[in-house]
């Protein structure tokens, strides 16, 4: 039995596709809401970084920029070594949803690890990205 490759999640949100845009592609917006910092630069092969104040950082490589509709970049997967070339790809995705937008993150490429890698990085992504859509949804809400 093969292992979840991808991790998708949904969400409606009460703001029109270009403001959740704004909040996805912009380093205040990704620095508000993802992390407490971050940089971005927006074109596919441009590199993004968030940082947090307990010191942790993440690195991303753009990858898709299909404005207002896809935002896509990899990143290093959770919980193996820093020097692991292995990374994952997250793809936003939105479409319009009455005067408000469906937003979907999907990550991919969780079946290249092994059975104790996979746990760990699946699950900590699975939770993560709950807790950080909610933050998402506080952060445009408060705007």
């Amino acid at each position: 039995m093969g292992f979840p490759d991808q991790i998708v999640r949904t969400v409606e949100l009460a703001h029109p596709p270009a403001k959740v845009w704004t909040a996805l592609t912009t380093a205040e917006g990704l620095g508000t809401w993802f992390g407490n910092s971050a940089t971005i630069d927006l074109r596919p092969g441009g590199v993004a970084q968030m940082t947090w104040q307990n010191g942790h950082s993440a690195d991303m490589r753009i990858e898709r920029v299909e404005e207002p509709s896809v935002f896509g970049f990899t990143w290093h997967i959770y919980g193996l070594p820093e020097d692991d070339p292995r990374r994952t790809y997250v793809e936003f995705t939105l479409e319009p949803a009455g005067a408000g937008t469906r937003l979907t993150v999907t990550e991919t490429g969780f079946a290249q690890l092994s059975a104790d890698d996979h746990r760990k990085a699946f699950d900590g992504n699975t939770e993560g990205w709950a807790s950080e859509l909610g933050e998402l949804v506080e952060y445009l809400d408060a705007a």
